[in-house]
């Protein structure tokens, strides 16, 4: 099979195309109560948020959380997002703008750091798995970085990374997009502030719309 020709869009899934930042506070907040911390605002576990995550309770923390605590604060988070995630859709306007990008003849692929056997059914359920090429959540242990991934991701699909733009909610997109000599643009409605996505240097947008919009403009 020879290379992929044409801008390419490697989305991401959490945050960026599935609306789950609700269930995803919450989750945290679950967890948090367990170690007696106080319950977060939006606004804060948005400046806050980082990864790898226990480096984000550190912030809240003071310090890093035991093994063992990690352990318990993990196991939590995902039971609650678990029963939670099912009231999320999603994002406002998705549907349309992976259909549009695909009938111009353009590929895309979802790249999650989410668990693959979860994310596949998941995105099937919504209808719009025709409209990837791929999509590849994560196998393994939970952590690592979404660069190693990405190498993998784009090695499988044969496209250009020159045409290809990363879009997604947090820097590590950004730093995975770069890792492989493509493009990012970052979307506001996930899990970090506009500000701690502004000082990675690339663009910043409010909807997907803007993000695909973008995302035609860099690889052209």
């Amino acid at each position: 099979m020879g290379k992929q020709t044409g801008a390419h869009i490697v989305w991401d899934w959490n945050g960026t195309l599935f609306h789950d930042i609700d269930a995803i506070i919450g989750a945290t907040n679950a967890a948090f109560a367990e170690l007696g911390l106080e319950p977060l605002t939006l606004e804060k576990y948005r400046e806050l948020y980082c990864v790898p995550v226990p480096k984000f309770y550190e912030r809240l923390m003071g310090r890093l959380p035991t093994e063992a605590e990690w352990e318990v604060m993990d196991d939590i988070f995902h039971r609650y997002y678990a029963e939670h995630r099912v009231s999320c859709g999603l994002t406002v306007g998705a549907v349309e703008l992976l259909s549009g990008w695909r009938s111009a003849g353009r590929s895309q692929s979802i790249l999650s750091m989410y668990v693959h056997e979860e994310l596949v059914p998941l995105v099937r359920g919504f209808g719009i798995e025709p409209h990837f090429i791929r999509v590849d959540g994560r196998t393994g242990p939970s952590g690592g970085s979404k660069a190693e991934h990405m190498v993998r991701h784009l090695g499988s699909l044969r496209v250009d990374p020159e045409r290809t733009v990363v879009i997604g909610d947090a820097a590590d997109d950004a730093v995975a997009a770069q890792h492989v000599g493509a493009r990012a643009v970052l979307y506001t409605g996930g899990s970090h502030s506009r500000a701690s996505l502004e000082a990675v240097g690339v663009p910043v947008v409010d909807t997907l719309e803007e993000a695909v919009a973008e995302a035609e403009r860099l690889a052209a």
